[in-house]
């Protein structure tokens, strides 16, 4: 089972601001339905891209995990 750290590592190294709803939900080892429910329950902020896609900000996913804690 991965430590605490490998999963602030791997949102650690991620490049830029934002990830797919497949990438949080791959950080948080949870399905991407579970991502959608964190982010309708408000825990976790998005952005939408010009094209209409969700993405999930690295900052709310890092104060998330930091809650779970």
């Amino acid at each position: 089972m991965p430590q605490l750290g490998d999963e602030l590592d791997a949102v650690g190294h991620f490049e830029g601001r934002s990830m797919s709803l497949a990438q949080a939900g791959s950080v948080l080892q949870v399905s991407r339905r579970t991502v959608y429910y964190l982010i309708k329950g408000g825990r976790l902020r998005t952005l939408r891209t010009q094209m209409g896609s969700q993405r999930v900000l690295v900052d709310s996913l890092k104060s998330y995990w930091l809650e779970r804690v």
